[in-house]
């Protein structure tokens, strides 16, 4: 059986312990390195005590000279770390970033949205935007692969098949998004420790989000004309999952039910999408520790305007679980390994 020997940089991270613990349960995967900074010398289980019974390697400091050894290097690093990673990558070397180094197709817009200098601009059009369902086979031309953000996920796996058949008005399209805190990583606590994180719901990034430039780029794809969305993040007191809520307007000839079909058509072969039946209200609850992406369309009091539900795991097929789903399609894999 053929296995590819993985380094995980950025190991002790909550995106790089759910990816151990996908990557365990892996018939094609060994975990040779483990890297991190500040957790150098340790063991990942100080990290998440259920890891203590495995045979991990201890953390070590990421230098280049693994990559020898190495097949699949997972980067689950601030941004702008996985671009110096790319430069020293070998021919057998495939990088699966989870951050957002080379999410934007545009230096510029990078640096824009980022506040950053892209410090591997020559790596950009080496690298594949990859939304599995979306991408599907096309990134196995590619030795950098890089995996959407979470709320992206949640938000584009709905809205490209609709952009597709030009079903909507792409003037007034609203997004309302509610994540468990883990999205914002372990500094989290920190960050919010006088915000009552536990038992409040809060709204950020307000009309700037970050990941308004990766929404807005993916669905350009799809049309010549103007996109006009306004997206709004929240942390919810929940450890994980992610409800987007997405207000649309239909063109005229298209209903509820035509939107339905389109959508259970567009996914019908795909494992981890599941377009429910209409007017079902979706719960985070649903998808917990999953790799999978439920979606509802409801109607509301107006003809032309339904709303659309998408519920995901956000460290999963938010994160952890798509970069892996990413490589069994790269590497012709069962889908389901380490996803089941």
């Amino acid at each position: 059986m053929r296995k590819l020997n993985a380094l995980i940089a950025g190991s002790t991270g909550y995106i790089g312990i759910q990816l151990i613990k996908l990557l365990i349960k892996h018939k094609n995967v060994n975990i040779k390195y483990l890297c991190g900074n500040s957790s150098v010398g340790k063991s990942i289980y100080n990290y998440d005590k259920s890891l203590k019974s495995k045979r991990l390697p201890k953390i070590i400091k990421y230098n280049k000279k693994y990559l020898g050894d190495i097949d699949i290097i997972f980067t689950a690093l601030p941004n702008g770390e996985a671009q110096k990673i790319s430069k020293d990558l070998l021919k057998k070397n495939t990088l699966i970033d989870l951050a957002a180094d080379f999410r934007l197709n545009k230096s510029k817009d990078y640096q824009k949205w980022y506040k950053k200098k892209h410090n591997a601009v020559e790596n950009i059009k080496k690298s594949i935007y990859a939304l599995p369902e979306i991408s599907k086979n096309k990134v196995k031309k590619f030795k950098i692969i890089s995996c959407p953000g979470c709320y992206p996920t949640s938000v584009l796996l709905p809205l490209v098949p609709l952009f597709l058949k030009k079903t909507i008005n792409k003037n007034n399209i609203i997004i309302d998004s509610k994540s468990g805190y883990s999205g914002a990583g372990r500094n989290v606590h920190e960050i919010y420790k006088n915000k009552n994180l536990y038992e409040s719901l809060k709204a950020y990034g307000v009309g700037f989000h970050r990941h308004n430039s990766e929404i807005e780029q993916e669905l350009k794809k799809y049309t010549k004309d103007n996109i006009n969305l306004t997206f709004t993040p929240h942390l919810s007191p929940m450890f994980r999952g992610i409800l987007s809520t997405i207000y649309l307007e239909l063109k005229p000839k298209f209903s509820i039910t035509k939107i339905n079909h389109i959508l259970k058509k567009y996914y019908e072969s795909s494992k981890f999408i599941k377009i429910m039946k209409m007017n079902t209200y979706l719960s985070t609850n649903e998808v917990i520790n999953t790799n999978n992406c439920f979606i509802s369309v409801c109607k509301t009091r107006y003809k032309n305007k339904i709303i659309i539900l998408s519920v995901i795991d956000n460290l999963i097929k938010g994160g952890a679980g798509q970069a892996v789903q990413n490589m069994n399609i790269k590497f012709n894999f069962n889908i389901f390994n380490g996803l089941k």
